[in-house]
């Protein structure tokens, strides 16, 4: 007696089913996160995606679309950070380019001590001043928060409770960081022609760390009135240069 044939399934329904789905969901996130990012006034953080998009759909798939889908376009999705942002191409910023008052450059002591305090972090007055070799005014580092580049991130649990410093997310908007760790480490420094001379054989690099949290040595800034946050010290020159002086 010949047997019943088992019928063979090639294709499981089921399965293009939850593919169609889960990309329906994808795209449904994408397009919440483009309005999100579109109308937010600063980097969007990705914790406050995830709280926007479907349930079940990884934030980071997201925002990976949605960066490939604006890579070739006259704006695209940034990072800085664990934040994300719309940003004009970088091969278009001559389109935007206006003419205007040309601002004076930072000084070498205040280009400097930002150097230190990107690399140093958490850094006090008297580390930049050991670092530098010199002391600096507190001219040059209300210059560099003023610009926004450097914030007051604690006081270091020693004698005296020195205030410490270290740069902020519009300093690596500015140069073009995603990440405190992209900045250029001795090999690079070295192959852009910033270190003339040979150095001490045991020169290195330190690898920065810009992480919100306070270090172990560090204990919260209490609300005080910003004159009163540092003692004064005698002011160096000017740390904007006049037009005479040498730039960086």
């Amino acid at each position: 007696m010949a047997q019943t044939a088992t019928k063979i399934e090639l294709f499981d329904g089921d399965s293009d089913f939850e593919i169609g789905k889960a990309e329906a969901a994808l795209r449904e996130a994408a397009r919440v996160t483009e309005a999100l990012l579109f109308a937010a006034g600063e980097p969007l953080d990705e914790s406050e995606i995830v709280r926007r998009i479907p349930a079940g759909v990884r934030v980071s798939d997201v925002l990976e679309r949605l960066r490939a889908d604006y890579e070739a376009r006259g704006v695209n999705v940034a990072r800085v950070g664990r934040k994300w942002y719309f940003r004009t191409a970088t091969d278009l910023s001559y389109v935007l380019a206006r003419e205007q008052i040309e601002e004076k450059k930072l000084s070498r002591a205040a280009l400097e001590t930002l150097a230190i305090i990107a690399y140093h972090q958490p850094a006090t007055r008297a580390e930049i001043e050991e670092l530098r070799g010199v002391a600096i005014s507190k001219g040059t580092l209300d210059v560099l928060l003023e610009t926004g580049w450097v914030r007051l991130r604690g006081r270091r649990k020693a004698p005296g409770r020195p205030i410490t410093y270290g740069t902020t997310e519009h300093f690596l908007m500015h140069f073009g960081l995603e990440q405190i760790g992209d900045l250029p480490g001795l090999d690079e420094l070295k192959g852009a022609g910033l270190f003339d001379g040979r150095l001490p054989k045991e020169f290195r690099v330190p690898s920065p760390n810009d992480a919100a949290d306070l270090a172990e040595d560090e204990e919260p800034l209490e609300e005080e009135a910003p004159e009163l946050l540092e003692m004064e010290f005698p002011e160096e020159p000017d740390p904007i240069e006049s037009p005479e002086d040498d730039r960086i």
